[in-house]
């Protein structure tokens, strides 16, 4: 059965406007143009159309999309697998927060004791799912399944002082590379600080922390487009001055 490009969007619930720009980014092709010049699609796009919107709901960008649909060895039924697995991490992810707020409601009427642990149980089992869905096949490549594991581990076994404190650091290491970054002198002061807390931040989640493990971090922001993108929300340019920053402060 065919569609135009109105059925689809109501169907689908993705623009007409969008279903254009899928086709003008190579996306999502039709299966012909009418002579009327309508959009029609068919099974095969329906399938492709259904495919791109779990990858975007995975968190995936539309350049990665296209990446995975056009790879030779694509293969439908594992993408459902694989979308299916996330989904099910995403639901327990969801389950744990919801009975994190539910405990929290109870406690403030009185009607149950909550412990410091368990107020931050959700809130460290998402950063675990989020670092697994955005890097967790390229770090456990680059640094072991053991050691990933170990990692994980010590996140959910962490207090919530020791959480707190990491996502200060964070924060504090973030703005005060922005700030730096307005200066442009990666050897400056401010830039080593933000070195600085930025290494303490990461020794808070990884106690073996090092400056070679410090430094192959800064080459993999700009390296990874993935990380590139965080850092470069913070301010144009901040992940390749980060690196450079990086590389002058375990130099020293």
């Amino acid at each position: 059965m065919e569609y135009s490009s109105n059925q689809v969007s109501k169907m689908s619930g993705v623009s007409a406007r969008t279903l254009r720009y899928y086709d003008e980014i190579g996306l999502l092709k039709p299966a012909r143009i009418a002579s009327s010049g309508y959009r029609i699609y068919g099974q095969a796009e329906l399938d492709t159309l259904q495919q791109i919107l779990f990858y975007k709901e995975m968190g995936f960008s539309l350049t990665d999309i296209r990446k995975l649909l056009s790879a030779p060895d694509f293969d439908r039924e594992q993408a459902f697998m694989n979308h299916l697995a996330e989904l099910s991490k995403k639901r327990e992810r969801l389950d744990t927060l919801i009975e994190t707020v539910t405990k929290s409601i109870a406690a403030l009427r009185g009607e149950q004791t909550m412990s410091d642990k368990e107020k931050f149980r959700g809130f460290k089992q998402a950063m675990i799912d989020e670092n697994e869905h955005q890097y967790g096949t390229e770090i456990r490549e680059k640094y072991g399944e053991e050691a990933i594991e170990r990692s994980n581990a010590r996140i959910k076994g962490m207090t919530h002082e020791r959480y707190a404190e990491g996502e200060r650091l964070r924060q504090e290491a973030e703005d005060t590379l922005k700030a730096a970054l307005e200066i442009g002198d990666p050897a400056g002061e401010l830039a080593q600080k933000a070195c600085d807390l930025h290494g303490k931040w990461l020794a808070v989640f990884q106690p073996e922390y090092n400056k070679a493990y410090h430094k192959s971090l800064g080459e993999l922001y700009v390296a990874d487009e993935r990380f590139k993108v965080y850092y470069d929300k913070i301010a144009p340019g901040c992940a390749e001055f980060l690196r450079d920053a990086i590389n002058i402060y375990c130099a020293g």
